[in-house]
């Protein structure tokens, strides 16, 4: 019995319409049209025999025989992705920032991603402060960059939602009257300045009692015992708890993690909806609007 034959233009409908959960942003992310979109996974599921995709006036989902079908299809973009680089020794770089306090568990995936999909690309990654990384996107040192939206009010793609929240270790103790000793990032810190304007806000004595020259150093001193601090939700230390409701304080505002890039060539796009699908599959709901 014959095999059915896939083609890679509709696998890859396929798979960029499961990443964006719309069929509006990936006809935008293959550049072409939402019709041209859909005739692709029509042939693909007739091919099949399957329906992949649920598609309703509110949401698009993955079938269960798309669930099924997501991985191996994925394998199959980039056996075809590797074989089609194997036929050219053209190397290129990919500049990459990504802010300190965006940079979580999703890195390894989008590093790995952006390798399977061209092997061939050399992928630099700078891992500092948002300021600093926007100046070097600036002046053209980096081809993309990944900071909070309030870092930079310039247009950009929207990877998704950032909740915040305050956390310290289990041990942690405010003498009560005393003022609420925090930890935070030097002053040019977005974090620090959403946690100070909220404790200000309401009339909140606080004491910075430990200045951190990175992250790391302040995820070490919140573990330690020090001092409480304001961090993403994703990103706090895993020996701490959110102590927001306990102590009392204030509610802090979400964010939106944002990437900018100003590459237009086809492989530089394919790179960017790669790292913007990666990232969204470690961090978004399943279910979107199918706009």
């Amino acid at each position: 019995m014959s095999r059915p034959a896939l083609d890679v233009e509709s696998v890859q409908a396929f798979v960029t319409i499961a990443d964006f959960q719309s069929f509006t942003k990936a006809a935008e992310a293959l550049g072409t049209t939402q019709g041209a979109i859909s005739v692709r996974l029509k042939r693909l599921e007739e091919r099949l025999g399957y329906k992949l995709i649920e598609r309703t006036p509110r949401m698009v989902r993955l079938s269960a025989q798309g669930a099924s079908f997501l991985n191996p299809a994925r394998e199959f973009i980039a056996a075809h992705d590797r074989a089609m680089a194997a036929l050219s020794c053209e190397c290129r770089r990919f500049r990459l920032g990504i802010a300190e306090h965006v940079a979580g568990p999703e890195v390894p995936a989008l590093l790995a991603r952006l390798n399977e999909r061209d092997p061939a690309l050399t992928i630099e990654v700078r891992l500092e402060n948002s300021r600093s990384l926007l100046d070097a996107f600036d002046s053209g040192d980096l081809d993309a960059v990944i900071v909070r939206q309030e870092d930079d009010r310039r247009d950009g793609e929207d990877l998704g939602p950032e909740h915040f929240g305050w956390f310290a270790a289990p041990q942690f103790h405010q003498q009560p009257g005393k003022p609420l000793r925090v930890a935070a990032l030097a002053p040019c810190c977005g974090v620090r300045d959403i946690a100070i304007r909220a404790l200000t806000s309401e009339g909140i004595e606080w004491n910075e009692v430990f200045v951190g020259g990175g992250h790391a150093a302040v995820m070490a001193a919140v573990s330690a015992g020090l001092a409480v601090a304001a961090f993403s939700c994703r990103l706090a230390p895993a020996d701490t708890i959110e102590i927001g409701q306990r102590f009392g304080l204030p509610e802090l505002p979400s964010s939106r993690i944002m990437l900018h890039s100003t590459l237009t060539d086809r492989r530089s796009r394919d790179a960017l909806r790669t790292l913007a699908a990666a990232y969204r599959e470690h961090r978004s709901p399943k279910h979107v609007s199918p706009q």
